[in-house]
């Protein structure tokens, strides 16, 4: 069992910058690939960015590429996306998602466990 929690959601300017943080608890952090995934009014959740077990391996979904960026601290079990440039459709709930077995994957169901959420919200 993992418990992820979100952190760091906010009201910015376009053009400006968020810094999220999901801290996990429970089992070995270190086992499970990470992911940050979204959802806006009336639409789907998609994915963000994901990262491998490590560290060393990650992955953008196009229309975030270049501006955000996922990082893991497996000393501290967490994992944060920095974002810059943001855009008035980057406006949504940002979810954590944990992926037993290291690798990751874009799919929403390939992931075990969820927080809660955060909203991000970018004004125009």
């Amino acid at each position: 069992q993992v418990r992820l929690v979100e952190s760091g959601g906010g009201l910015v300017q376009a053009g400006g910058s968020l810094r999220l943080t999901c801290a996990a608890s429970g089992q070995a952090f270190g086992n499970y690939a990470m992911g940050w995934f979204r959802q806006a009014p009336g639409k789907e959740r998609e994915f963000v960015a994901i990262i491998n077990w490590s560290g060393g391996s990650t992955y953008y979904s196009d229309s975030v590429k270049g501006r955000f960026t996922i990082s893991r601290d497996n000393a501290k079990n967490t994992v944060d996306l920095q974002m810059n440039s943001l855009k008035p459709e980057d406006t949504a709930v940002y979810y954590c998602g944990a992926r037993r077995g290291g690798t990751y994957r874009v799919s929403v169901s390939s992931y075990d466990y969820w927080g809660q959420g955060t909203q991000v919200t970018v004004s125009s």
